[in-house]
């Protein structure tokens, strides 16, 4: 631990912190954990304390008075929004006369995508962050921290620090230098090859596929992203998360960072997907349609984002929580992880009892899935 003189301190939101010093801890590799995004869900009224997500960032100051770590950290009245489900959590806390709500979440709101959950300057710090978060949890009386898909690196901080670790499946799509989408299909089996080339064809008859980023996409495009956004919102969620105002927000800052592809008949769109452009990864996150069109979901959300992320040189694709169905795409099993700060004895216990035994079964269906892979096999 930096041996500087170090302050923590709980902001009154994440608009409250200057962007650049926000962004000196955040880096720029992850585009959802930089202050535009974070900040783009507190000022559109889709992550506040009226949705059960109140903004508390965690902060240290270092001696020099600049912000030297951050924790998007969240006061949460439900367990909506998180991707990692402790329901059942929830339930037996209750029943045995807790309260497990309100409680602490570190994460980037409704966003099932692996990131830094501890934004420093300086990696020494991260104890110290850590120690803050549980202090904050300590002394509001919460049930419990918790932190949501923490990528690879940033794991061990939580372990180091006691913290209980959750594993979780997502299925991520790997760029072994293809030239092209043809490429990457030559590395697959021929059954899969014909399949996806008979699905491709059956979802573009008829359709024009656009790819929008930056200054190409217009209030008219939100509007209609919107259409789409609302009808898989109420039928996933029972209503969407995010506001309309979002949408704007999202492409007057963030733009650049933007790639919408649009399907159109006639030249009207008719279903969309959003992704967001990181330094490494293109990353799905939104998707839906006004009109039933077969396999059109599997076009605009996977094939589409592995010929975008081909153009770009990017290494991957993470097209977001669950889905089995990625795997027949080329999509491979991946493991993500969260951390769980449970300062109650017996019930700390008790979860982890229950965390080593979903982790062995979390392997074991992981080698399963690994061979179901449609790759070619040697020999």
């Amino acid at each position: 631990m930096s041996s500087q003189p170090i302050t923590a301190r709980i902001a009154d939101g994440v608009a409250s912190i200057p962007s650049a010093e926000w962004d000196a801890c955040a880096g720029t590799a992850n585009p959802f954990v930089g202050n535009a995004f974070l900040s783009i869900l507190e000022r559109s009224g889709s992550a506040t304390a009226r949705a059960g997500w109140q903004p508390l960032p965690i902060v240290i100051d270092g001696a020099d008075g600049r912000v030297a770590g951050i924790a998007p950290a969240y006061v949460k009245a439900h367990s909506q929004g998180e991707y990692v489900f402790d329901h059942g959590w929830a339930d037996a806390w209750e029943h045995a006369g807790g309260s497990y709500y309100p409680k602490l979440q570190v994460a980037v709101p409704f966003t099932p995508v692996p990131g830094p959950r501890l934004l420093v300057r300086d990696d020494s710090l991260a104890p110290a962050l850590i120690a803050a978060i549980e202090a904050v949890t300590d002394q509001n009386g919460l049930s419990s921290a918790h932190a949501t898909f923490v990528d690879d690196a940033q794991l061990p901080w939580f372990e180091a620090a006691g913290w209980l670790i959750r594993a979780g499946t997502q299925f991520h799509w790997q760029n072994h230098g293809y030239a092209g989408f043809d490429a990457f299909l030559a590395a697959l089996s021929s059954r899969k090859r014909k399949a996806i080339r008979k699905e491709r064809a059956a979802a573009l008859d008829g359709l024009t596929v656009r790819h929008l980023t930056g200054a190409e996409i217009g209030e008219a495009h939100w509007d209609a992203f919107w259409q789409f956004y609302q009808d898989t919102g109420s039928r996933k969620w029972g209503q969407p998360y995010l506001t309309r105002g979002f949408f704007t927000l999202l492409g007057r800052e963030m733009a650049d960072k933007v790639l919408l592809i649009l399907a159109e008949r006639d030249g009207v769109p008719i279903a969309g997907a959003l992704n967001l452009i990181g330094e490494d990864a293109l990353y799905g996150r939104y998707w839906g349609a006004v009109e039933e069109v077969p396999f059109l979901h599997f076009e605009l959300c996977y094939y589409q984002a592995i010929d975008a992320a081909i153009a770009r040189g990017l290494a991957r694709v993470e097209a977001g929580a669950q889905g089995e169905h990625k795997l027949a795409r080329g999509y491979a099993p991946v493991t993500t992880w969260s951390a769980h700060y449970i300062p109650d004895p017996g019930f700390r216990r008790a979860v982890a009892d229950f965390l080593h035994r979903e982790r062995e079964a979390v392997a074991r269906e992981q080698e399963w899935l690994g061979e179901m892979m449609p790759f070619k096999r040697e020999g």
